[in-house]
């Protein structure tokens, strides 16, 4: 019993060592889905399991946030010690994830380029075209792809619905997941619709 307890400590010293946050100087965005906030906000430290976020919005112990992370992408996670302009955060990501962001914790600590396409599942092709998609209200947007992966569509558009609002695009049904200087990301919440689907999922694009 002792040896097993033992073994249980070295793996638990061994996972906080690789998961040891480093301090970074990266910009970003913190969406706040339950409240429909969003702010700009600092990322002061990060490891592959959390991050120390300074911000203007600091949301409750507990609080699930999704936050934007220049040259490491989208994170959701678990707010964990709110303080006064600063708050931790855990994030809710797979293994797989978390070893991709430590590929990139030491390539960004060793001065090394960042690319947030890199982190994505499926590789994304740029995809110009017209199409629509149907608000969770019913309300119909014209927008136009700019480009289209597996797992996701970037859409041009004025009207941008709020992290977390759930839309239908062609026969996909979608996320939103972010907004970006000409519009939204979309991340796509059927896959099992695409899945035996070698290619990339149709949309209603007009040339």
């Amino acid at each position: 019993m002792a040896a097993d307890k033992e073994e249980l400590v070295a793996k638990a010293r061994a996972e906080r060592r690789r998961y040891k946050r480093v301090p970074v100087s990266l910009s970003g965005r913190l969406f706040v889905p339950a409240e429909n906030r969003e702010a700009h906000c600092k990322i002061a430290d990060m490891s592959p399991g959390g991050a120390c976020i300074a911000c203007d919005v600091i949301p409750a112990q507990g609080a699930q946030v999704v936050v934007y992370i220049d040259g490491f992408g989208r994170f959701e996670g678990t707010v964990a010690r709110p303080d006064t302009g600063a708050f931790g955060i855990q994030f809710n990501c797979s293994q797989h994830k978390r070893e991709r962001v430590a590929e990139q914790l030491t390539l960004y600590l060793n001065g090394g380029n960042l690319d947030e396409s890199s982190l994505r599942r499926h590789d994304r092709a740029p995809t110009k075209g017209l199409a629509r998609f149907t608000r969770a209200n019913g309300d119909v947007v014209n927008c136009e792809v700019l480009d289209l992966s597996l797992s996701g569509v970037s859409l041009s558009t004025d009207v941008r619905p709020p992290v977390g609002e759930f839309v239908l695009i062609g026969q996909m049904a979608g996320r939103v997941a972010r907004h970006h200087e000409t519009g939204i990301g979309i991340e796509f919440v059927a896959q099992e619709k695409v899945a035996a689907e070698p290619a990339r999922p149709r949309l209603f694009v007009a040339r």
